[in-house]
């Protein structure tokens, strides 16, 4: 019952709410956006590309799904991203997408939290390898594409970006950030992507 319990909670996740953001230029599948301050759950893995977003997601999923001392749930959101970087509890909405960041020589894996939530409302985790952390309001630039999350996939696309991003005058910095909004077992094809990066303070107005 368990396991039944917990595949009808990744499913889902196919209709996560997402952090809102208004776009400040758009061409194609390139955008300028700005989010607001907003919370993330994250962790950090040791581990190549692949396992590395796995056991992210395994972590941050058993935080939202209960395995945190205010014993509740936590609504999901997306997306879930990854970047680069140096028991039963409360269950939590989870938000879209899911990000994924290098850290040094391992990777960041990150939840969104609701919109609403804060540090001093969110339960704490239980397992000390989950953070929560409070980010600033920031631009990003972004390009969607469908495909696998691959480091292949994230390379093209990260200088891809790079190259509309001088283009367009925006100057960005920092690792690029890859974020996804879809479970696994969506189509390759069918599955929605972004490539994120920070766009420094003197980006384009609207």
């Amino acid at each position: 019952m368990a396991v039944v319990a917990f595949a009808l909670e990744l499913i889902s996740m196919a209709a996560v709410k997402e952090p809102t953001y208004s776009v400040i230029q758009r061409d194609g599948a390139f955008e300028l956006r700005e989010y607001g301050p907003r919370v993330v759950a994250e962790t950090r893995v040791d581990l190549d590309w692949d396992d590395a977003g796995s056991e992210g997601f395994r972590r941050l999923a058993g935080y939202i799904f209960g395995k945190n001392k205010g014993r509740a749930k936590i609504a999901m959101t997306a997306p879930v991203g990854q970047r680069t970087a140096p028991a039963g509890g409360a269950k939590i909405a989870m938000t879209a997408p899911v990000a994924q960041r290098r850290a040094g020589s391992a990777w960041t894996v990150a939840f969104t939290m609701p919109e609403g939530e804060t540090l001093g409302t969110l339960p704490e985790p239980e397992d000390s390898r989950v953070v929560l952390r409070a980010l600033p309001k920031v631009r990003v630039a972004v390009v969607r594409f469908r495909g696998r999350w691959t480091a292949e996939n994230m390379n093209e696309r990260t200088e891809a970006l790079r190259a509309w991003a001088a283009v367009r005058g925006v100057a960005v910095s920092g690792d690029a950030e890859v974020n996804r909004y879809d479970p696994p077992w969506i189509p390759w094809f069918l599955r929605r992507n972004e490539i994120w990066l920070t766009a420094e303070s003197g980006a384009p107005q609207p």
